[in-house]
């Protein structure tokens, strides 16, 4: 038998939470930002680093407001999920250097999506060989920091390729 620890998880579980219990709304409280793993906040949208990560540096788009798919995105929610994810691209670019990059949205739980009820870009940085033998053999991803110090590392670069871009 495996156990895998993960005792952050606890934190979070019991942490704060709003819209009926949603995960991924986001307290108004900037001071949770750390806590919550957030690296950057726009007008509409901000992003979260994935607290269940496909790759290191796996980050999450998502609007403020609650809905579940994009076509309920007003034209500036619509217009800042998008220049956040372009954002996200270059932090991920110039911090973690993949050699590619998964952008993508599962809208609904038949395409995939683990919290249908609040719709989110993925960004998910890529390298060749990524996929090996412990995900394949073992159903287990290794991922090589802790998130807190992903985020503590990606912040501060969100805040000046944000400034930079606007």
């Amino acid at each position: 038998m495996k156990n895998l620890w993960a005792p952050w998880r606890m934190q979070y579980i019991l942490g704060p939470k709003c819209h009926d219990g949603c995960v991924l709304c986001a307290p108004e409280d900037p001071a949770l930002d750390e806590e919550r793993l957030i690296v950057y906040r726009s007008g509409h949208v901000f992003v979260m680093l994935n607290r269940y990560p496909y790759a290191s540096g796996h980050l999450m788009v998502i609007p403020y407001r609650h809905v579940s798919d994009i076509t309920e995105l007003s034209a500036e929610e619509a217009a800042d999920l998008m220049a956040v994810t372009q954002l996200s691209c270059r932090v991920l670019r110039e911090l973690s250097h993949p050699q590619g990059i998964n952008v993508g949205l599962n809208l609904g739980e038949a395409a995939g999506a683990g919290i249908g009820m609040h719709m989110h870009m993925h960004v998910v940085p890529r390298w060749s060989g990524d996929s090996n033998f412990m995900a394949v053999l073992d159903d287990v991803r290794v991922i090589p920091e802790a998130l807190v110090e992903t985020r503590r590392r990606m912040a501060p670069v969100f805040a000046r390729l944000a400034g930079q871009s606007a």
